[in-house]
């Protein structure tokens, strides 16, 4: 938001990120409500507001004269997980699924309409990677984008967040299924496994393994070449 300082425009921030609070439950469930095509349960909503499993940050703008500088205007909520529990556990360092390695889930992000595009979403998701960055045991944050939700996923990209896999038919809404994208941020220099050059390294490792398996294949049919002269039509080499 830009102010007149003195002879001068400045831009003046008057958005803060806090926790989420009891207080906040009623419009934390409205915009979620207006939000998402998903409806949560009650439960879900309390554990936010009490912290019972759930991280959260709430974003405030403290320039609103209406009375509401303290009301939510963006929210942002998310999980630790053991890493070797996730789905992503195959994403990370080896050896990660025999320590006690964690994660950060986000689970829930979301800004109400008039205050989009000013990048309230891309500081309540550094408040996550902050938080995720201070637990010694974290390797990353993830979560999952719905597959029609591009401006999301161009956030995320934005975040250096790496689109890793597509998952289809990942939710079911109104009977329909639609497709979602699993995106990760990793942390404090943490590296997956699929790097570019370890992944060229798995892909040369496989093709040097199938062209083995090929090659062993050709010369014990060589040695029935009778065989397949018979069988020709109904056996393929590979």
């Amino acid at each position: 938001m830009w102010r007149l300082m003195g002879h001068k425009w400045e831009e003046r921030s008057f958005y803060s990120y806090r926790p989420v609070r009891p207080s906040d439950l009623e419009i934390l469930e409205r915009i979620h409500g207006d939000i998402f095509p998903i409806r949560y349960e009650s439960e879900f909503f309390q554990n936010v507001v009490h912290g019972r499993g759930i991280v959260s940050w709430a974003a405030v703008d403290h320039s609103r004269d209406d009375g509401r500088s303290d009301e939510l205007i963006g929210f942002v909520t998310a999980r630790v997980v053991l890493a070797k529990d996730s789905e992503i556990v195959d994403l990370l360092n080896y050896n990660s699924a025999d320590t006690e390695w964690s994660l950060v889930y986000i689970l829930t992000l979301g800004v109400i309409d008039s205050y989009r595009n000013l990048g309230i979403a891309s500081s309540l998701i550094l408040e996550v990677i902050k938080y995720a960055s201070s637990i010694p045991t974290c390797q990353a944050v993830y979560l999952h984008v719905i597959s029609y939700n591009i401006p999301a996923m161009h956030l995320y990209k934005k975040m250096s967040f790496k689109c890793i896999r597509k998952l289809p038919g990942f939710y079911l809404i109104d009977g329909q299924h639609y497709d979602s994208y699993l995106f990760v941020y990793f942390v404090k220099g943490c590296r997956s496994p699929c790097s570019p050059l370890k992944l060229l390294m798995v892909v040369m490792r496989y093709i040097r393994i199938g062209f083995q398996s090929i090659t062993a294949k050709l010369w014990n049919d060589e040695r029935k070449v009778g065989r397949w002269s018979r069988c020709k039509e109904a056996h393929s080499l590979i």
